[in-house]
């Protein structure tokens, strides 16, 4: 095995000194705090509905936290998740849509056609009209819902935004990504647009202001203008910590001494998140709502490393199927946890919330059938056993089919080229190009090298299409047993073809040109009429809209906007 210079060590060393092995969870950074056998505790059933606040990070790694052995300060993270429990089997999905839709719909990406990619801006497509939300399932027991900040499951018509989907209130940004002082995004050169929304507004006045701050100050101002008697629901998507790389000189000043520049700007954004949930926990007890609440903070994805995150010592990044890609920094603080103070093993996943919250705020999950989230609130409160026992992390049937897989090597059953990834107890298998294979330390260096990333890809990556890995044992994915094993691959590619035959067609439809910003205002947002069909696709082509008549003229108005378009950007050159 070929093994590359780091700056006066390498791989092998650093596996050598021990870090990666299952010992780089020491005592002091993750282990159990002793619940005080005299304490206090055990609430009995709810007096009434609790108050739920979900907090949700953009990109963050899995080394990205204090508790994790981080080098980025995180004060407040590591104490409420110290106080409460810290879920450390928790996955999530490796990209931004799949997981907002799993978590706002408890079901897998396959059951919503969500499974390829993510929502782009000009795509006519959004979270699917039939879903029924946990936003909306809350409202029905009672609750006032709020979202503050990233929304990404599609706006091209007005029934996709967040207050047709169950918020009774909305401050944030449509699309995947903006700038946290201007608001603008740009989805390809000549195509930007302003977005900050207030509700169905496009809010104008807030340019100017750190999205972090912004966000934690609204719900701040919710919360001072709500009635701690009645329940109540905020989801917080942050922005924070995805690019553009900005925070607050401030911040950044206390990384000076971090020689990488990415990792610097990338640890101040953390810290200064961290803040911000420290004034939101403030806020819930100055204003009386922390005795009854109960407080979520899940990632939402594996953190990019080439943008200063750290998934180490995890295989993977953003946007794989690697545990780096999948394994999330989750935990639950509440007063209402049974036994806090500790650490759960349990398995959970993003699906799994939906359920659980409705069921905590006695909500009624009945008339909502094939969830594929799992009540877990028992393990979490209790420390009883988790009712999941697998997780689809997904199957995507446009992404680029390895080279080198076959039905052949699938026994017949299932072509191992398609990307997917399934994890069955303790076992977990990869199929087709589960994404880029690399452990990285911390990028604390300067110019730090990349050539021995590639080290697993240039090895034993390229002619291969199927891993199988024991998790429980191996958690970092060294040791591939699917040679070993050929028993428990045929048993999980069998798993894969079960959730296969469930699937719905993927919904990727072609971009629009209607969707330009400067159609609208000079900001992003609904550009489609109730009255438009919805042009999902089945593959890559444009589904035909039955109605020849409105495809006419859709297709006259297309050109007409694709020919405008064409001068505007000639114009700008």
């Amino acid at each position: 095995m070929a093994v590359y210079a780091l700056t006066g060590f390498s791989l092998v060393s650093l596996l050598s000194f021990g870090y990666l092995s299952w010992d780089w969870m020491k005592p002091s950074l993750v282990a159990d705090v002793a619940t005080d056998p005299m304490e206090k505790s055990l609430p009995p059933a709810f007096a009434r509905p609790p108050h739920i606040i979900f907090i949700l990070t953009d990109d963050q790694g899995y080394h990205d936290v204090g508790y994790h052995g981080s080098d980025i300060q995180t004060p407040t993270l590591d104490r409420l998740a110290a106080e409460g429990v810290k879920l450390e089997n928790y996955y999530i999905q490796p990209i931004c849509t799949p997981s907002r839709s799993q978590l706002i719909t408890g079901r897998y990406q396959i059951h919503t056609g969500l499974q390829h990619s993510i929502i782009r801006p000009r795509q006519p497509n959004c979270l699917p009209l039939d879903q029924v939300t946990l936003p909306q399932k809350l409202q029905e027991a009672g609750y006032s819902t709020h979202m503050v900040g990233k929304w990404h499951l599609g706006f091209y018509k007005k029934e996709c935004l967040p207050t047709r989907r169950g918020f009774d209130t909305f401050l944030g940004s449509l699309t995947g990504n903006v700038d946290y002082y201007t608001y603008d995004n740009c989805d390809g050169p000549g195509v930007c647009g302003y977005d900050l929304h207030e509700g169905e507004d496009v809010a104008w006045d807030q340019s100017g202001k750190y999205s972090t701050f912004l966000y934690a100050q609204r719900v701040s101002k919710i919360l001072a203008s709500h009635s701690p008697k009645e329940p109540i629901f905020i989801y917080v998507a942050f922005q924070a910590v995805h690019t553009p790389l900005q925070s607050p000189k401030e911040y950044i000043y206390r990384y000076r001494s971090m020689g990488n520049v990415a990792r610097r700007k990338y640890a101040a954004m953390v810290t200064c998140m961290d803040e911000a949930v420290k004034n939101i926990t403030w806020a819930l007890k100055k204003y009386g709502y922390y005795d009854n609440s109960v407080i979520v903070f899940s990632t939402d994805n594996g953190g990019q490393t080439f943008s200063g995150g750290s998934n180490w010592p995890l295989r993977g990044r953003k946007g794989t199927y690697w545990e780096g890609g999948v394994r999330g920094i989750g935990f639950v603080h509440s007063p209402l946890i049974k036994r806090k103070r500790r650490t759960s093993w349990a398995l959970v996943h993003i699906t799994d919330w939906y359920p659980t919250l409705v069921s905590l705020a006695r909500g009624n999950l009945s008339n909502v059938p094939g969830l594929d989230g799992y009540n877990v609130w028992p393990a979490i409160s209790e420390g009883k056993e988790s009712p999941r026992t697998e997780i689809l992390h997904n199957i995507d049937p446009l992404y680029n089919h390895a080279k080198y897989g076959s039905l052949e090597d699938g026994f017949g059953i299932w072509n191992t080229a398609v990307q997917a990834s399934i994890r069955v107890g303790e076992w977990k298998l990869l199929t087709g190009d589960p994404g880029y294979s690399d452990w990285i330390p911390p990028q604390t260096l300067t110019n730090f090298p990349g050539s021995w990333w590639n080290l697993e890809r240039l090895t034993d990556g390229l002619r291969k299409s199927v891993w199988l890995f024991n998790i429980t044992a191996d958690p970092y994915e060294r040791y591939d047993l699917s040679d070993q094993r050929p028993d428990v691959v045929r048993t999980l590619l069998m798993r894969l073809v079960h959730y296969n035959r469930t699937a719905i067609p993927v919904r990727y439809p072609a971009e629009n040109p209607r969707a330009h910003p400067d159609f609208n205002g000079g900001a992003w947002g609904p550009w489609a009429s109730e009255d438009d069909g919805e042009e999902w696709e089945d593959g890559r082509e444009p589904v035909k809209n039955r109605n020849k008549k409105k495809k006419c003229k859709i297709c006259k108005l297309r050109s007409f906007f694709r020919k405008l378009n064409t001068r505007l950007m000639s114009n700008r050159i």
